[in-house]
C-alpha cells in the first residue's frame, strides 16, 4: 500500500488524488493527513523540504512534488494514462506548467496575507502575483482546452487551480471568464473525483 501525506486544501494534493482516481489507483493509496506548517520529525525524514504531497512507496522510498508523483502513478497504472504520447504530451505538460504557475502565484498571495501583518504586506509583490494569475486566466479564457477522452495532466492541474481560486478567493475569477466556468463545469461532470476532493473554505 502506498501512503500519501496530504492536507485537504492543497491544490497540489488534489491533483494527485484526482490523477489516482482517473488511473484507478485510489484503493492502492492510504491517505495520511499531515500538517506542513508544523512538520513532525518523521515527516521531515520522509521529505526534508517538509512539503506536501509526499508519496511513500512500499519499500520506504519517498517521492515528492505533485508532478513527480503523478508521473509515477501514470507509470504504475495498467492501461490507463493521463500523459499523452507524441506532440500532445508537451502541450499537456505546458498546460500543467501554466496551471501550476497560477497555483503558485495564488498561494503566495494567500501566504502574504496569512503570515504577515497587514502593515508589513508588500503591495508590489502582491500585485505581481495577482498579475500572473490574471494573465494566466486571460490566456486560458481565450482558448479553453478541449477534453477528448480521459482528461490529462494539464486538465487536472487547471481544474485544481480554478478550484483553489474558488476556495481561497471566493470564486471572483468567475466574473469575466465564462468560457472557463463552462470548462470547469464540464470537467466536474466528467471527473467525479473533483467533487469528492473538494473542501469548504
Amino acid at each position: 500500500m502506498l501512503i500519501l501525506r496530504f492536507a485537504g486544501p492543497s491544490p497540489f494534493v488534489r491533483m494527485v488524488r484526482i490523477a489516482a482516481s482517473l488511473l484507478s489507483l485510489t484503493d492502492k493509496i492510504e491517505l495520511k493527513e499531515t500538517d506542513s506548517n508544523a512538520p513532525s520529525a518523521d515527516f521531515l525524514e520522509d521529505n526534508p523540504l517538509g512539503k506536501i504531497p509526499t508519496l511513500i512507496l512500499e519499500d520506504g522510498t519517498t517521492l515528492f512534488d505533485s508532478r513527480v508523483i503523478i508521473t509515477y502513478l501514470d507509470d504504475m497504472a495498467e492501461g490507463a494514462s493521463i500523459l499523452p504520447d507524441g506532440p500532445e504530451r508537451y502541450l499537456a505538460l505546458r498546460m500543467q506548467a501554466l496551471a501550476i504557475g497560477l497555483m503558485d502565484a495564488a498561494l503566495l498571495q494567500v501566504y502574504e496575507g496569512r503570515f504577515r501583518p497587514e502593515e508589513k504586506q508588500h503591495r508590489p509583490w502582491l500585485d505581481r502575483q495577482g498579475g500572473k494569475v490574471s494573465r494566466a486566466l486571460a490566456s486560458l479564457e481565450a482558448a479553453p482546452p478541449e477534453i477528448v477522452g480521459t482528461p490529462h495532466v494539464g486538465h487536472i492541474a487547471l481544474a485544481c487551480a480554478l478550484g483553489y481560486l474558488d476556495l481561497r478567493f471566493g470564486g471572483r475569477w468567475r466574473e469575466g471568464h465564462p468560457k472557463l466556468v463552462a470548462w470547469l463545469d464540464t470537467f466536474e461532470s466528467l471527473v467525479p473525483a473533483y467533487a469528492e476532493t473538494a473542501v469548504q473554505a
